[in-house]
């Protein structure tokens, strides 16, 4: 298979549709080779727009949806940006051909060690790959600039929104409605302000489950 064509095609007629403008982000999907982030036997169809299985009941984020949060949290190539979830490490990938350096965090040491071997091997030398809890971020090289949640959340812990920068960003898809949404969340001062920006539907992360209300 052609995967150089078939990746420009997936830019032409899933990215570029879906509202996505921002050069950068188009230009890093179109190079990293998303079928190298999936099982070998998925290879063939790592370019379908949909969420892309890895295994243990996880997943890679449909790339329409990717680029999209991508363009909404407005990286540059200035930005420290935190990853959570990253899996095998395709958003880290994509993330650090946009930004100055990329921390992802992923607790499966599987993925984790996969991830890892992936950047050396595609020679991309600014994302570290972290072993750790997802919901707790990595505090020792915050604060970040940017923070992505690659997977549904049905909340975002304080703990990740303590490691934003005065004026950061961090950009999740929240579930709990009938309709989840992509949610920009950005820090001023003392003050936390969300704007969702479109609806949108992605497979959820472990870890970041919204404690139930007690009830008499």
């Amino acid at each position: 298979m052609d995967y150089q064509a078939v990746r420009h095609n997936m830019v032409e007629n899933q990215i570029r549709p879906n509202r996505v403008t921002n050069a950068a982000v188009i230009d890093a999907m179109e190079e990293i080779p998303r079928e190298k982030f999936v099982p070998e036997e998925s290879a063939g169809i790592a370019y379908v727009d949909e969420a892309a299985a890895i295994g243990d009941g996880r997943y890679l984020m449909e790339p329409s949806l990717l680029a999209r949060i991508l363009q909404e949290a407005n990286v540059s190539k200035d930005d420290l940006v935190l990853n959570i979830g990253c899996g095998t490490g395709y958003s880290a990938a994509v993330l650090a051909k946009i930004s100055k350096a990329v921390v992802a965090v992923e607790e499966n040491s599987g993925f984790a060690e996969k991830a890892s071997a992936l950047m050396v091997e595609l020679g991309i030398d600014n994302a570290v790959i972290i072993e750790d809890s997802l919901a707790d971020g990595y505090a020792k090289q915050a604060p970040y600039d940017v923070i992505v949640i690659s997977g549904a959340v049905e909340e975002v812990p304080q703990m990740l929104l303590d490691q934003l920068v005065e004026g950061g960003r961090l950009v999740s898809v929240l579930t709990g409605g009938p309709i989840g949404k992509v949610v920009v969340t950005q820090k001023i001062g003392e003050s936390i302000s969300n704007i969702e920006a479109f609806d949108a539907g992605t497979p959820l992360l472990p870890g970041f489950r919204k404690e139930k209300a007690f009830e008499l």
